[in-house]
């Protein structure tokens, strides 16, 4: 065994499957030491196929790390790399760490991440021996984020001499202390971080969360109290609720709250409609869209503003479909549900590329929700797919954004066999929708001859099928040697002229809206 990589995480569904996938490629084993987290960490690490240590109380990040070293000297490797599943270090730069002990250059070696300005404050290849004691005046006296703290590599001539405590600093530069007290070379490396979600980006812009309740008195406080500060409005739309919502939301001191009354039950899509509305009005930049029940992780949000940022999309989704650790907590037959209801959206939107369409934790820009016929927005569950059919369109780009499902104390109240009836139903009027709307009205493409043709087709050569073996099996009729034929045409060409106009609206989707 050569490199192991221990990984404390408490709460850390955000990052850390994208941190143990790229820690895979660069050492041989992963210890994640779970300090009793709360949210779906324990479960994607577990998916993932790492050695999962589970803390039943959580003890904090020194017996975390301790925890996570004896078993990694078990293993006796030759390097042990600490790492946080918090977005802060960059699985990436391993090499970058592990290369000096291999060289026997040095005994240990930290990442640093710390920026102030654009300026590091280390030097780049600081290795004189009062490194660990600068990183720690550095996190004192200009009150750095400790988060940042502890992307480091241990050679196996220092486990013995590492005692994991904290003394006027945090553990992470303790250890690199105790190391240079015992002679040992420590050397500091300028590194960058796995996501650089620097909240300062998002003071630049006015953005506004949107949360939808019906009858959330139980977990609407939560999750306005769980929105970032760098949010600015938080409009809560009370959509008729008949238990005590509305006490809660009044007794909320938050000075960002604005509180939307619906009179009548009006539905989830004219909740969010509403508070759209209120939002353009109010000259958001980007607005998103949070459940009132807390199934949606706020510390998931950054992920689906920077790519409208960075101008990479005009409106973002979550996506819990992509693999099976995302899909925690998901019952098989709501998967099965989401999946079946994915394709038909997918056929109906023209957004190919775009999975689980239910799921609304969303963003979108100022500019795409002020060109959108909003007035129009389906109200009932379906209001998702129906804004993916509405985007596409009118040419807007659209992202998924990957993050696990979370489930808690909520209850669903939708009905699915109702649901799926009524959301298909809505998505193939929206499908006949977007073709005239946008290869007919706003441009023209032949696409929609081959859906018309298709449409045609298909559904003549099924029904001249079935009168075949009817008249045949069953009522004993003759048969002209030339319907099978025509049946056969009729089939042949409905599937060649529908499968063409697929391809047409990926090409179409692909050259202007799915770009980024």
């Amino acid at each position: 065994m050569t490199i192991v990589a221990v990984i404390p995480a408490f709460n850390e569904e955000v990052h850390i499957h994208d941190v143990i996938k790229k820690a895979k490629h660069y050492v041989d084993e992963i210890i994640v030491v779970d300090d009793c987290s709360k949210d779906a960490t324990a479960f994607i690490a577990q998916s993932l196929g790492v050695r999962l240590v589970r803390h039943e109380s959580n003890l904090g990040r020194v017996e975390a790390l301790k925890s996570g070293f004896k078993i990694a000297r078990e293993l006796k490797p030759r390097i042990i790399v600490t790492l946080y599943a918090n977005g802060f270090h960059n699985p990436e730069e391993i090499p970058k760490l592990v290369e000096p002990i291999y060289w026997l250059q040095s005994d240990v070696v930290t990442g640093n991440v710390f920026h102030k300005g654009s300026q590091n404050i280390f030097s780049m290849g600081n290795d004189d021996v009062n490194a660990a004691a600068s990183l720690c005046d550095a996190v004192i006296n200009l009150d750095l984020e400790d988060e940042s703290l502890g992307f480091t590599a241990f050679s196996s001539n220092t486990f013995d001499i590492l005692n994991f405590k904290e003394n006027g600093c945090p553990v992470e530069v303790e250890l690199l202390k105790d190391a240079q007290k015992a002679g040992f070379n420590v050397k500091v490396l300028p590194s960058s971080r796995l996501y650089n979600h620097d909240h300062d980006i998002f003071q630049k812009h006015r953005i506004g969360v949107v949360i939808p309740a019906y009858n959330e008195e139980k977990l609407i406080k939560v999750t306005v109290n769980g929105i970032p500060d760098y949010v600015d409005k938080i409009y809560v739309i009370n959509d008729c609720s008949t238990d005590k919502t509305a006490e809660v939301l009044e007794s909320i001191d938050n000075p960002r709250l604005q509180i939307i009354t619906h009179e009548v039950n009006q539905g989830v899509g004219a909740a969010i409609l509403h508070g759209y509305q209120r939002s353009l009005k109010e000259n958001m930049d980007i607005v998103a869209v949070m459940g009132g029940d807390n199934q949606m992780n706020p510390m998931q949000l950054p992920k689906l503003l920077m790519p409208i940022i960075e101008g990479k999309a005009d409106y973002t989704k979550g996506n819990r479909l992509l693999s099976e650790e995302f899909r925690v907590g998901m019952s098989k037959w709501r998967s099965f549900g989401n999946g079946l209801l994915t394709m038909i959206t997918k056929i109906s939107s023209g957004y190919w590329h775009i999975m689980d369409p239910q799921n609304g934790y969303t963003a979108i820009s100022r500019e795409a929700l002020s060109n959108m016929d909003l007035h129009n927005l389906y109200t009932y569950y379906g209001y998702c797919n129906d804004m993916l059919v509405k985007l596409n369109a009118f040419g807007l780009r659209t992202v998924d954004v990957t993050m696990p499902a979370r489930y808690g104390q909520e209850r669903s109240t939708i009905k699915y066999g109702s649901y799926m009836g009524k959301v298909s139903i809505m998505l193939f009027k929206k499908f006949l929708w977007r073709l005239k709307m946008k290869y007919m009205i706003l441009s023209f493409h032949p696409l929609v001859l081959f859906y018309i043709l298709g449409m045609i087709l298909v559904p003549a050569g099924v029904l001249l099928g079935g009168y075949i073996v009817a008249a045949k099996l069953v009522f004993g009729w003759p048969v002209s040697v030339n319907y099978p034929l025509m049946d056969a045409l009729f089939l042949i060409m409905g599937i060649q002229f529908t499968l063409f106009a697929m391809l047409f609206d990926m090409q179409e989707c692909n050259r202007v809206a799915c770009q980024s």
